[in-house]
């Protein structure tokens, strides 16, 4: 169950609906990215990926980018992370792209939703493709056993936290995510058992939402699990083009063969 200190979840019932085009064929889904400059191979393989995928959209459900410390690092044509939007920019303008926030790019606004040419999607966001109704969400809402992250995400999404964050000078954001990250990897590596969705929460959250599937990412662990008869959850792969064996692994969507598991670039 949730901390005492900890927000209220979502509710799946008031989840947006997001209306897809009738002659639309395939959509794909990717999260946990990380995108980051320490990073280059992945960074290419997600640019070859969005180029030279056929499908009619790409959802990128969140942690796109390792951290994002506000708009303000777009500023700079040549940061990282703006050379990063200028592609999508450009790729949105042939095939749609779709965003969620995850809890490493939470603080992404207006700016970026601009620059990316992205279109935005609350979490959870649900919509109906050939006949069958989907529950997409990051998934870092609902792991409820992870009592210490869900107090930093109740203080992280308040206003005031945000703002006080925000109007700090850009190098200090900077320096706090580093020691952010560092933070996370040691507890990573440390920790016995990874936190991993509530399943009762899921299936309430799909019941709620007349959905049968859920497809999420967050945990790093990509399978697939039946909640009840007819329900169930499906979790995204994240990219590490440096790992052994690498990862890259694309949901693909389509109304000639259902969901399919397929690597990059196999997925082409």
């Amino acid at each position: 169950m949730l901390p005492p200190d900890a927000p209220a979840l979502p509710s799946a019932a008031a989840a947006h609906v997001l209306p897809l085009p009738a002659d639309w064929q395939r959509l794909e889904f990717i999260s946990d990215l990380h995108l980051q400059a320490d990073a280059p191979h992945t960074a290419q393989a997600w640019l070859d990926y969005l180029t030279q995928t056929r499908a009619d959209a790409v959802f990128m459900l969140g942690d796109l980018f390792e951290v994002w410390i506000g708009d303000d690092v777009l500023d700079d044509p040549q940061s990282f992370e703006a050379q990063c939007c200028a592609r999508m920019h450009a790729i949105a303008a042939h095939r749609a792209l779709f965003f969620m926030q995850g809890n490493r790019d939470f603080l992404t606004g207006a700016k970026f939703a601009e620059r990316s040419g992205c279109t935005w999607l609350p979490d959870p966001t649900c919509f109906e493709f050939a006949g069958q109704r989907y529950l997409l969400s990051h998934g870092d809402a609902l792991c409820l056993d992870d009592t210490d992250y869900q107090r930093f995400r109740a203080l992280a999404r308040t206003s005031a936290w945000q703002q006080a964050f925000l109007q700090q000078p850009l190098e200090t954001r900077r320096a706090q995510a580093r020691g952010m990250r560092e933070q996370s990897s040691s507890h990573q590596r440390t920790a016995l058992v990874y936190a991993e969705l509530d399943s009762q929460a899921s299936l309430d959250w799909l019941q709620a939402a007349r959905a049968t599937t859920l497809i999420h990412g967050h945990t790093h662990r990509p399978a697939d699990h039946e909640l009840a008869p007819g329900m169930r959850r499906i979790v995204l792969s994240d990219w590490d083009l440096d790992a052994t064996p690498p990862r890259a692994e694309v949901l693909r969507l389509s109304r000639a063969q259902g969901l399919q598991r397929l690597r990059w670039p196999d997925a082409a």
